[in-house]
């Protein structure tokens, strides 16, 4: 039975922390998808790393069949989305698949600046919302408010909210019955010529690649002749299942569902996430529009501690990236840390998952340098390229001007803590465009530069409203800003890994920071070891390592004396010199850690 008014594909989008996990887990257990025994807390949480920060990183699919109260059954298809910003791209994907959305609020916390983020992509995409107000079953929900703020901040009608809760279950048939109600069921033409949406695809080391697709028209088979349309390559479909959410196979898939396939791709980049995919026999002439590629935003090195596991690193980032596609990596040596590799990411959170799976699925000791952004540097002679590690900036005088991306950041806080994130914003060089209020929470709209954010704003901005207040934020292109690169010298050799790029204003404060953190980091040697600050020639900052100093005079004494001694003295001296010029500094791990940790302003 798949008759398209019968059918239903919704995301579950939400700020993190407000229960679309939890209530998907509802939902499958009282459609049946997994038996009692079956049933685990977050069970679309697949990955350890997803369980134990209790964050959905990657979206998830399920199929599952629902009888609803008039006895009319019917096939929905549920996609759990990621709450975090830096996952926003696997939200966006989800929404195009899917005709309406299940938005989850939490009734004790109310609407949060990813909810904002979320309800605005999947209005952007055309979606109908059912909304649904969580967590009714503790002491601090207050449903009246938070239907008001939705109202007032979002502008859904909430006349027919759904109060519920994922904990207890209540409320979890009145969700369904809305969705039925409600969500439009997909449009397509089972008898038109073949046309899919590939949402997204994973390596799987026994099937090879894993193809979600959503079925526009059509219909897939099993042994059926398929071509994807970016790549014009062809491949026969060796099976067709749905998730449900154990993985089933079935015979066919037809226009309207949410399934997978698989044709014996080894290699994921043959598998472009918003691609098209028809028959090859009967081919489509237009591609639909897909969505825009994950542009990676945060760049930084990553360095094997120990020199010998710099193939270990490798592989396991060759793994890694085939189950992310958002992720990118390419070689690099530097002169400090020995070889590594230049990796991109979508955000901090991402920078740490994804260093954090490498330190535990392939048992790697990592070392990161600073994060940085992409720049555009604009030469002289007209021409413009990217840079995305400070320590390879052209000359100075060759550069006619260096743009910095910039953020428009959406920020909610109880009203208590505005004036500290007032003066937050602007000690990040924010602009503030448009201040509102909802109840007692204000709303603050901001444009920052995205350097200053990737650092430590989130974790300030938490630590300062004790954990209240929401960040989002959205890239919105590039500006020209006064920005230096500020290099460190230690016995007046460049260290690469701790170049960065900074405003000139905040060069100086910067500078010493780093350098008297260093002072204290970098052990003592046998000579004198200056730790400078440097914004190309000129020394903005020092300090000095002071040498072990080895008296050399004790058993000196009787006739002559003085000139023995200075004649020693001066003999260590030379020693030190040339200690000093053929020395190599060590510096160990955590200096490199500690610097990383230096807050900016």
């Amino acid at each position: 039975m798949s008759n398209l008014d019968n059918i239903r594909n919704f995301a579950i989008i939400a700020h993190i922390d407000h229960g679309k996990s939890t209530i998907a887990d509802r939902i499958i257990h009282r459609c049946g998808g997994l038996t009692e025994r079956e049933m685990k807390e977050q069970v679309l949480d697949s990955m350890d790393i997803e369980r134990e920060r209790g964050i959905t990183i990657k979206a998830q699919t399920v199929k599952l069949n629902y009888k609803s109260k008039d006895g009319k059954e019917y096939i929905l298809n549920i996609i759990d989305t990621p709450g975090h910003v830096d996952f926003s791209y696997e939200v966006s994907r989800s929404l195009y698949a899917c005709e309406g959305s299940i938005l989850i609020v939490d009734s004790t916390q109310g609407v949060e600046a990813q909810t904002l983020a979320n309800v605005y992509q999947a209005l952007d995409t055309n979606h109908e919302i059912v909304p649904v107000l969580n967590k009714i079953d503790l002491p601090a929900s207050d449903i009246d408010r938070t239907k008001k703020q939705i109202e007032d901040v979002i502008g859904i009608d909430t006349s027919l909210a759904v109060p519920c809760s994922g904990k207890t279950g209540e409320g979890i048939d009145e969700i369904l019955e809305q969705i039925i109600a409600n969500l439009p069921p997909p449009e397509g033409k089972k008898e038109e010529l073949l046309k899919c949406l590939l949402v997204d695809s994973w390596y799987d080391s026994y099937l090879g690649v894993i193809i979600l697709v959503r079925v526009i028209d059509g219909k897939l088979k099993k042994n059926m002749k398929i071509k994807m349309m970016s790549t014009n390559q062809e491949y026969i479909i060796e099976k067709v299942g749905v998730f449900t959410p154990k993985p089933k196979d079935i015979s066919e898939l037809n226009s309207g569902e949410i399934g997978f396939i698989i044709t014996g791709i080894k290699n994921l980049s043959e598998t472009k996430v918003g691609d098209t995919i028809c028959d090859a026999n009967k081919p489509i002439q237009k591609a639909l529009p897909g969505f825009k590629p994950s542009k990676p935003v945060v760049f930084c090195g990553l360095f094997p501690v120990d020199s010998s596991e710099y193939q270990k690193l490798k592989d396991g980032l060759a793994k890694l990236k085939l189950n992310d596609s958002s992720f990118s990596y390419e070689p690099e040596s530097s002169s400090a840390l020995g070889l590594g590799f230049r990796c991109g990411f979508l955000g901090l959170l991402h920078l740490e998952i994804v260093t954090e799976r490498l330190e535990r699925e392939f048992d790697i000791n990592l070392l990161t340098t600073t994060p940085g952004v992409v720049y555009k540097i604009h030469l002289n002679d007209g021409k413009i390229f990217d840079l995305q590690n400070p320590s390879s900036l052209p000359d100075p005088t060759l550069i006619k001007l260096i743009e910095e991306p910039w953020i428009k950041a959406t920020i909610i806080t109880p009203d208590q803590y505005l004036g500290s994130i007032i003066k937050l914003c602007q000690n990040k060089r924010g602009i503030q465009t448009n201040l509102s209020y909802s109840g007692n929470r204000a709303v603050l709209n901001y444009d920052i530069p995205l350097n200053e954010v990737v650092f430590d704003f989130n974790d300030r901005l938490k630590s300062m409203t004790s954990g209240y207040a929401s960040f989002d934020y959205e890239i919105t292109g590039h500006k020209e800003g006064n920005l230096v690169k500020l290099g460190i010298l230690v016995n007046t050799e460049p260290v690469d890994a701790l170049a960065m790029m900074v405003h000139k204003d905040f060069a100086q404060t910067i500078g010493r920071e780093v350098c008297e953190k260093l002072k204290d980091l970098i052990p003592r040697h046998n000579f004198m070891i200056p730790v400078q600050a440097a914004i190309g020639g000129k020394i903005i900052a020092r300090e000095t390592i002071k040498g072990f100093k080895k008296d050399v005079l004790t058993k000196i004494h009787g006739g002559g004396a003085l000139d023995r001694k200075r004649k020693l003295l001066e003999k260590q001296k030379k020693g030190k010199a040339k200690a000093k010029q053929f020395g190599k500094v060590e510096i160990p791990q955590e200096a490199f850690i500690g610097v990383l940790k230096i807050n900016k302003n």
